[in-house]
């Protein structure tokens, strides 16, 4: 017993920690990249960084337009991509695992690194202002 919870207890504790950073709304997520970020967002920034190409061939407007509130798709493969912001798709940013594995693929995909917290925080921040 002793060796199993030696064992399992630095997986929890990692696990747990790892949910406190990605919550499960767009606001939680937002307020956990800002606290990584240790900066307020920059819903502007945000806009801008969504837009720009980043030196590379596409941007995150590419695929989810530059007003990402209607229906995407896909550069390359055409693939259909629904909006992006939280308030015109409300299973935007509700999966914390999801957000983490879409910004990770698409930042690579953009940047051809991962984003920082503080990009992620801006360009969440600027979807989560996008209202109906």
């Amino acid at each position: 017993m002793h060796r199993f919870r030696r064992t399992l207890l630095p997986v929890w504790a990692a696990a747990l920690c790892s949910t406190a950073l990605w919550a499960g709304t767009p606001a939680e997520q937002l307020n956990a990249l800002a606290a990584q970020a240790g900066r307020s967002p920059n819903p502007a920034q945000g806009q801008q960084f969504f837009n720009a190409t980043h030196g590379r061939e596409w941007s995150c407007a590419s695929c989810h337009n530059a007003l990402p509130t209607g229906d995407g798709k896909h550069a390359s493969t055409g693939k259909a991509i629904t909006a992006l912001a939280p308030a015109f798709n409300p299973e935007r940013f509700t999966d914390p695992a999801k957000s983490e594995k879409w910004f990770r693929r698409n930042c690579k995909d953009v940047l051809a690194r991962e984003c920082t917290a503080a990009e992620k925080a801006d360009v969440l921040a600027w979807l989560v202002s996008l209202k109906r």
